[in-house]
């Protein structure tokens, strides 16, 4: 994996000291073994003394290469895990909205937080006790073939099968731990959606069906970890036995063979203590082969994010990345015979939910776009700070194609307010100057969106902690929030869509109002319901089912009678029977700068 090689040299050392630590404690057997045989050829207490300080030494520089090897081992599969972490945070960042319309967030969730963690214990420990176990059943095998090779057959004949259960084991513990993950991103999803949607829960009485949902999922889940853990439980076992029937063995065979005088008693001591030695790493060796079979399944996971594209990347051959020319003002931006077709299913045909739409606006003026919900408002604004591309024909500003234009380059000359007004778990001053460099702009921005009067009357002021998505703000100071927040940044372009539909009409007259002067000089494009938001653009877009239905100045679309004609007598007839005069066209309403 990439994420290794940086500390291949760390791991190295890490490894070293764990084959270093195995082959001191591999020693110790056979200092029990001269110790034990001078007692019996009764040598000198020196001699006895010496044997025993020379095992102190070698168990104390034992402990100092195990404390190293997990220190260092342990230590570079949490930075590990933490490069891995952040590539996949970043690599979400740059994939696209229809990327994350296929992904579950419950899922996502799952894998940034249990996978990573499996890929963890996989490339640390499990690595750890794999060297331990390899070198400790050479080192152990070596020593034993040394005292006696037909003690060793003996002893290892019945572990012949053992070889065979790991591969078994493995292979259902990988399936088993991949149903499990799966099963785990169905229940965090689930709890996701639980909390996102609690008040329409509650609205429809729905509390005891949702909790019989989390029940079923819950012990589904609870059935998939038991059967794991039934395999797991099998492995460590298995290995205990087979190694308990070659222990018996060699007692009955080697205890024969120091009644006869074939061997000493400190030679079958130390063969017990190796064959003991040798036990550990089989066992070890099923709990190893668990953790390489659950980082495995889980990296499989991973891979399933980093290996998806971004559809909107940087300009890459052969396109080659064109700089925006200075400006102090507005940018002028065209369409050219736009279309966009969201990606179809495998076997469908993808449907255009834009076409052909051609329009220019000017640096400094303001377009408007209006029309029926799933007319493509919202889809043709994400097109042009490349939330998507185009299917088919061009985005251009300042006769740059937004395909050549580097991202970064160009979303930050957008201002975008999106149709849902997400705030961030954080102050109010860091929600309304993200991405601002200048604290004074939030508080400028604030002005223009009627809300610096409704901050500053919370107890907590500009310092106020919002909620998740902030949840302890109305619908109307969300959109207002968004809306400061995109004008604080002061951006030669903003893109509004639908961003006051919250909004109370006296409210958003006089936003409307103030915007007038703050976007003097600057490009606007703003698509809304309302007609009181856009009357004043320079040019208006009426469109009907991705198709420019009509287009021109509102007084012009008025004297055609059409549909924008047609939307507007119906807009200022429900204001007249809501007895709100706030919406008639005398209103005054964004004209350009």
């Amino acid at each position: 994996m990439p994420w290794v090689k940086p500390y291949r040299w760390r791991i190295a050392y890490g490894l070293l000291c764990v084959v270093l630590s195995t082959a001191m404690f591999s020693w110790l057997p056979t200092l029990i073994r001269h110790a034990l045989d001078a007692m019996a050829a009764g040598a000198p207490l020196r001699d006895i003394l010496k044997t025993a300080a020379t095992m102190v030494g070698v168990t104390l520089g034992m402990a100092v290469f195990r404390f190293q090897m997990r220190e260092i081992l342990n230590g570079v599969s949490r930075i590990i895990e933490h490069d891995l972490r952040e590539d996949l945070f970043a690599h979400l960042a740059r994939l696209d909205p229809g990327w994350y319309g296929r992904t579950r967030t419950g899922e996502l969730m799952a894998k940034l937080t249990n996978d990573i963690g499996a890929v963890r214990m996989a490339v640390g420990p499990a690595i750890m006790y794999l060297t331990n176990t390899i070198f400790g059943g050479v080192f152990a095998l070596s020593f034993m073939i040394a005292i006696s090779p037909r003690l060793t057959l003996i002893a290892l004949a019945p572990m012949i099968v053992l070889p065979l259960i790991t591969l078994r084991l493995g292979k259902a513990i990988h399936d088993r731990f991949e149903r499990v993950q799966a099963r785990f991103g169905d229940l965090t999803t689930l709890v996701q959606e639980h909390l996102s949607g609690l008040r329409i829960i509650r609205a429809y009485r729905q509390e005891d069906a949702e909790q019989r949902r989390f029940d079923d999922i819950s012990r589904d889940y609870l059935e998939r970890n038991v059967a794991l853990v039934r395999l797991n439980a099998m492995m460590g076992p298995s290995f205990t036995f087979f190694a308990g029937l070659g222990a018996a063995a060699v007692l009955g065979f080697g205890g024969a063979q120091v009644v006869a005088g074939t061997i000493s008693v400190g030679a079958f001591v130390a063969f017990g203590l190796y064959l003991a030695n040798l036990t550990w790493p089989l066992i070890a060796l099923g709990w190893v082969t668990s953790l390489f079979q659950r980082g495995a399944a889980s990296m499989t996971r991973l891979l399933d994010i980093l290996d998806a594209t971004p559809a909107v990347a940087d300009p890459a051959p052969p396109r080659v990345a064109v700089p925006l020319p200075p400006t102090s003002g507005g940018r002028g931006i065209t369409l050219e015979h736009v279309r966009f077709a969201y990606p179809a299913r495998e076997g469908e045909t993808p449907r255009e939910v834009l076409q052909d739409i051609s329009v220019t606006v000017p640096p400094g003026a303001t377009l408007g776009i209006v029309g029926a919900t799933g007319s493509g408002k919202s889809t043709l604004l994400e097109l042009i700070p490349r939330l998507a591309d185009v299917t088919g024909g061009r985005v251009l500003i300042d006769g740059v194609d937004v395909r050549d234009i580097p991202l970064a380059v160009l979303r930050q000359e957008i201002g975008f307010v999106p149709q849902e007004s997400l705030l961030f778990s954080e102050t109010l001053a860091t929600n309304l100057g993200y991405g601002s460099e200048n604290p004074d702009d939030a508080r400028w921005a604030s002005e223009v969106a009627q809300l610096r009067e409704t901050i500053e009357g919370f107890p907590g002021g500009w310092d106020t902690m919002l909620g998740e998505r902030g949840i302890n703000l109305s619908g109307g100071q969300k959109q207002r929030a968004s809306l400061a927040r995109a004008l604080a940044r002061r951006p030669s372009v903003v893109i509004l869509d639908d961003a006051l539909s919250a909004v109370d009409t006296h409210t958003e007259a006089a936003i409307l109002r103030e915007l007038r002067h703050a976007l003097a000089g600057r490009t606007a494009i703003i698509a809304s319901h309302r007609i009181t938001a856009i009357r004043d653009a320079n040019w208006i877009l009426v469109l009907d089912e991705g198709r420019v239905a009509e287009q021109g100045t509102h007084d012009e679309l008025l004297r055609r009678q059409g549909r924008y004609w047609t939307l507007l007598r119906r807009q200022q007839l429900e204001d007249e029977i809501e007895g709100d005069p706030a919406g008639r066209p005398e209103e005054p309403a964004l004209r350009s700068g």
